[in-house]
């Protein structure tokens, strides 16, 4: 009597997650749909547009002065950034010529904002890898930055304070004083947080050599700001195209080498060393005088159109304005930073383990408010 067995063949399929749009790790209302086989990422396909507000054509029915209320919502942890942008674009457009005071103010708030952003960035991202303690001292740099803001502009995040032709409205009697106070205490904070989670023993086994992109990759996709430095591209646009008066400063520009997820967060951590640098430069330059050009209220930019680069502390964030020479933009157009930057994700998440999806995506610092718009 024989016995005989069929072999037995399993299929298998690969199991699709769902990741958002309410996940607490997507930084905001962002889906990403991934493709696992057993514990790798077999293909990923980010969803976007839960944040779509309809910016650019909201702005075709606003007046100049009001479309920077706008660009406060755009990235809005990087506000004043987003102000400067839009203003330099319609004072290119309109050849005017804004007072030496007014642009150091720009630079000092634009800069601290840059520090704050990464605070915020450097707290939340030590969340994303398992660390409690992180955003409790990057939140209380950031809100010692935040208290200054509240003191200049009157507002802690929608500043609506950079203005075409200057600023709103020239600094306190105390702001030199307090400015003072607070580079010191911001130099003691980055350096406490850099000694925090920059050489943590688990901190590197989660980042070093997780998420990697060469610098060609990078530059195909569109990357720009601190997630393309860390591939090892020396771009900046303070440098390689200065605005304003940045050309009147010495920095230097923080470059990774390997592209992974350590090197983007600490590009971002050396940044604010730079920026802090640069605030003090601007200070020390800094004379009294006017803070405003010699404006109408009403801008009303000759027939035209324009491009404008600004560095953000996401990257490359351009405006592309049109004027028909009414008091309203005939057409406007962001270049967002973290928009072309998300466009990497599917080929940094390709092969990575589930459970450093998180980790990679917290790395490129993305800010729905400019990807959706």
């Amino acid at each position: 009597m024989q016995v005989q067995q069929q072999a037995r063949t399993a299929d298998t399929i690969d199991l699709m997650i769902n990741m958002g749009p309410q996940h607490p790790s997507t930084h905001g209302v962002f889906r990403v749909v991934i493709w696992v086989d057993g514990e790798r990422i077999v293909k990923a396909e980010p969803h976007i547009g839960y944040l779509h507000r309809g910016s650019e054509k909201l702005c075709e029915g606003e007046l100049y002065s009001q479309v920077i209320t706008l660009f406060d919502r755009l990235d809005y942890v990087a506000n004043l950034n987003c102000e400067l942008a839009f203003c330099l674009a319609v004072e290119k457009l309109m050849a005017l010529e804004v007072p030496d005071r007014a642009s150091y103010i720009r630079v000092i708030l634009c800069e601290l904002n840059r520090i704050a952003s990464h605070m915020l960035f450097y707290g939340v991202y030590g969340l994303d890898v398992g660390a409690m303690t992180p955003i409790l001292y990057g939140f209380r740099e950031r809100e010692r930055i935040q208290g200054l803001f509240e003191s200049v502009t009157g507002a802690r995040m929608m500043h609506n304070f950079i203005r075409v032709g200057g600023v709103k409205e020239d600094l306190r009697d105390d702001f030199e004083p307090r400015m003072a106070v607070l580079l010191e205490e911001l130099k003691q904070g980055i350096e406490e947080c850099d000694d925090l989670l920059s050489q943590n023993e688990m901190f590197l086994a989660r980042t070093k050599g997780i998420g990697t992109i060469g610098p060609t990759e990078a530059i195909d996709f569109g990357v720009t700001g601190p997630s393309l430095r860390a591939s090892g591209v020396l771009e900046d646009v303070r440098i390689s195209e200065p605005y304003s008066i940045y050309e009147r400063f010495d920095f230097g520009v923080p470059v990774g080498t390997y592209g992974d997820c350590w090197d983007r967060y600490y590009v971002r951590v050396e940044e604010m060393r730079q920026s802090l640098k640069i605030i003090e430069q601007a200070m020390a330059q800094m004379e009294p005088g006017p803070v405003a050009a010699n404006v109408r209220r009403i801008a009303r930019p000759p027939k035209g159109e324009v491009y404008v680069r600004t560095e953000s502390p996401r990257g490359d964030f351009g405006v592309f304005l049109v004027s028909d020479g009414s008091d309203k933009p005939y057409r406007l157009k962001v270049r967002a930073p973290s928009f072309a930057n998300l466009q990497a994700l599917q080929y940094l998440l390709r092969d990575a383990y589930v459970a450093d999806a998180v980790v990679i995506l917290g790395s490129i610092d993305i800010i729905l408010g400019e990807v959706d718009r």
